[in-house]
Order: C-alpha cells, then sequence, then structure tokens
C-alpha cells in the first residue's frame, strides 16, 4: 500500500502521545514493506526540511503561513474567544489546506503519483485529509484519538467539535483507540458500524526495567530526598485538570495520615502548576509531595518509572493512556482512573491472579486514598502486579500489534 499520512506532529516535533504514536507506527509499516508520505507541521520558524526521508517515511513539512491578524475577521466567534489560542488555529488552518494542497496539485496531479488511502489523526489535520478524499476520490480512514467535548469535559469548541463530526461522517472507517472511546463515539452520533478499535502500544524493548541498574534508581530517588525505606509513588503528565492530579495532591493528606513516609512525586508542565503548589502549601504537604515542572525525555521518563514504587494516574477523561502502558511495561504497578471514558481501565487487571494495578473513582478522594494507603502497605504484592504488567505490555499492548490490526483494518477497507 502507499500511505498518505496526515498528522499534526512528527519527529522531531512531538508534543505528546500523539507524535509518539504517528512515529512508531510509521516506521513500522515502512518496515513490512509499504509506503508512507507523512504530511506534518513545520516548527515556528520553519527550520525543518520541507521534504525529507526518516527512516524510510517520507516526510513533508510546509512552511507555516501566518494568517492570525486576517484570522479574526472570518471565523466563529467561538475560536475568537480562544485569545492567544487563535494563533494555533491560524497554524492548524494553514498547516491543513498547505497539506492539501501539496499533495493535490504537485504529488497527484503533477507528478501523478497515486496512493491507495488517505489516513488523518485528529482535528488537528483531518481538513487537508477531507479535501483529498473530495477532490481525488480516496479511501479515507480517520483516526480519533480523543474528542473536544471529552478532552474538556464537555466545556470546549463546537468548532472542533463540528470538525471532529464532519472527519467521522465523510471517512470510510473511524478508528480509535479503547472501547470505551467507542462507546463515546457512538454517544456523540458517529455511525457505530464505522467505528474501529485499535489499541496503541509502546517498545517493551525500550521500556525495560533491565535498562536502569537498581543504583541508578536509587540515586535518583535521593535526589529528591525520597529515602530508600520511603514508598515512592508517581505521577508523570500534563498539569491540567483533565489529568486530576489535583485530586491525587488532596488524597495524599489521607494518605500520610495512615502511611507518613509515603512520598508523592510529580512530573510534568502545564497551566495547573501554580494552583498544584497551592494546595501542596495548604495542606502542609512540602515534606511529602514534590512538584518537578519538567518535560521528560525518554531516557528520563525511564528513570523515573524505574525508582517509584507505584504509578499514580488518576485521569478524568483518557481515551488509552500511554504512560500507563509505559510504567507496565517497566515493570510497576499503577493506579487508574476508571470512570468515564477511560482506555486505561480496559489496560489494567484489578484483581485476580493477572492483577497489575488499581481501578480508583478519580472524582471520590476517599476511594483514591483508601487504595493508595492498601497498596503501598504491601510491598511484596506491588513486586508481583509489576511482574503483571510487563507481561500484559509485552503480550497485548506492542507496537507490532497495533500495526498489524491497524494495516487490517486499511485492507478490509480497500477490499470493500
Amino acid at each position: 500500500m502507499k500511505i498518505a499520512f496526515f498528522v499534526y506532529e512528527f519527529p522531531p516535533k512531538i508534543v505528546g502521545g500523539l507524535g509518539t504514536y504517528a512515529m512508531e507506527v510509521a516506521r513500522r509499516i515502512v518496515m513490512i514493506g509499504h509506503e508512507v508520505s507523512v504530511f506534518t507541521m513545520n516548527d515556528d520558524e520553519a527550520s525543518l526540511p520541507i521534504r525529507e526521508m526518516w527512516r524510510g517515511v517520507e516526510v513533508h513539512r510546509p512552511v507555516h503561513i501566518d494568517i492570525s491578524d486576517s484570522l479574526p475577521h472570518i471565523i466563529a466567534e467561538d475560536v475568537k474567544k480562544w485569545g492567544r489560542g487563535i494563533d494555533l488555529f491560524s497554524k492548524v488552518f494553514t498547516y491543513n489546506i498547505l497539506s492539501a494542497h501539496g499533495f493535490i496539485n504537485e504529488i497527484a496531479r503533477r507528478d501523478r503519483l497515486k496512493y491507495d488511502i488517505a489516513v488523518a489523526h485528529d482535528w488537528l489535520s483531518v481538513i487537508s485529509a477531507i479535501t483529498v478524499k473530495k477532490e481525488l476520490k480516496m479511501p479515507l480512514a480517520f483516526h480519533i484519538h480523543s474528542t473536544e467535548k471529552g478532552r474538556t469535559l464537555g466545556n470546549g469548541s463546537e468548532i472542533i467539535s463540528s470538525i471532529e463530526h464532519k472527519g467521522g461522517e465523510v471517512a470510510d472507517k473511524n478508528i480509535t483507540v479503547s472501547y470505551a472511546m467507542r462507546d463515546e463515539l457512538k454517544d456523540l452520533g458517529f455511525q457505530s458500524e464505522k467505528i474501529e478499535v485499535c489499541y496503541n502500544g509502546i517498545d517493551p524493548e525500550k521500556y525495560d526495567p533491565k535498562k536502569v541498574s537498581a543504583e541508578e534508581a536509587l540515586s535518583l530517588r535521593r535526589s529528591y530526598g525520597v529515602e530508600d525505606d520511603e514508598p515512592l509513588l508517581l505521577y508523570i503528565g500534563r498539569l491540567t485538570i483533565i489529568k486530576g492530579v489535583d485530586r491525587l495532591v488532596l488524597a495524599m493528606s489521607r494518605v500520610i495520615e495512615n502511611v507518613p513516609k509515603a512520598r508523592l512525586l510529580i512530573v510534568g508542565v502545564g497551566a495547573m502548576e501554580p494552583y498544584l503548589k497551592l494546595l501542596i502549601n495548604r495542606f502542609n504537604l512540602q515534606k511529602n509531595v514534590k512538584i518537578c515542572p519538567k518535560f521528560l525525555t525518554e531516557k528520563e521518563k525511564i528513570a523515573h518509572y524505574a525508582a517509584c514504587d507505584l504509578a499514580v494516574f488518576p485521569s478524568l477523561y483518557e481515551p488509552f493512556g500511554i504512560v500507563c502502558t509505559e510504567a507496565m511495561s517497566m515493570a510497576k504497578p499503577v493506579v487508574v482512573g476508571a470512570r468515564g471514558v477511560s482506555g486505561m481501565r480496559e489496560i489494567v487487571v484489578p484483581s485476580g491472579p493477572n492483577q497489575c494495578g488499581f481501578h480508583i473513582n478519580p472524582y471520590d478522594q476517599d476511594n483514591m486514598a483508601e487504595t493508595l494507603i492498601e497498596a503501598v502497605k504491601s510491598p511484596e504484592n506491588l513486586a508481583k502486579m509489576g511482574r503483571n504488567g510487563r507481561e500484559r505490555v509485552q503480550r497485548f499492548f506492542n507496537w507490532d500489534n497495533v500495526v498489524n490490526k491497524t494495516l487490517k483494518i486499511y485492507e478490509n477497507l480497500l477490499s470493500g
């Protein structure tokens, strides 16, 4: 197959999980023998190559054109309310138009190159793919990693939601990352017969506990002031309301009453950082709860997983949860939010011989605290759950499984 792959972020421009997904899937599809041309964003200075080969993947990055000064005069009030976010909308809009133009007029019509399928990832790139489908009559697969209503707990942009709905309506197949997300899409009016589920994955060879020595893990713990006999809870992720990290901080006050040596390390950046610091000071948690406002490299992230005893991800909305599979692959037990739209509920086995973690209600701080107290009081049980988690990731959540399932969906779509 020749695949036109429209995605907002791609190496070296990786902002979050979407960029990691695109990188891993695209290069593995090429390794199998297919051709992939990625159309992605350039950076703000347009310093990245406009066109290059990256590990066998042909990458196109149109140079950004700034239309933010003109945009407020022609867009809906919904977008005008974004404030500085209008710059993002401007970049996304022009990236989509330029990508569609480049593919349709230069690659397909001028160079007469034929592609089998167009794929788009989230609203950020689906405008270009919709245009390609219309102009070239190509099949379109729309990967929906999350929704605007879900990401904002119902308070998001109607414009973005309408773009998502249009993408789902036009696409021949909608692919999402969990059965929880499938149910959300159905509730939002997406056609159920067009929805396929394909989990995300990680590389268990990269996220391998053997990559970090016991001495390195202990050294990292001590750099944060955590002693060997103090159970370390770890949160890695964006510091936003949707991730539930503020509720985790509040739950820690009760955890500490029962397990005084318990420590929580919060690693990440986001708008909630000042509020989290306020909570820590208000409840006198400075000794037990620390914030590291930093975006970790992959190597640093692996070291942090190795250093902790328990990883905690109390998200209010999490369509899949790559950080959860990363921690499990590092043989760490996990505590995950399991209400509403939660792919982590499907990833984590909460009981029985294959238990690898705990489910919590992230809206219930008492439930969260009780679960954390129960977990840290049994180090032997945590070690067993960690081993179970790594085995589960190796079996079900590796990139080879993701790519094989994705290609099967594409092939079925092309064969009718």
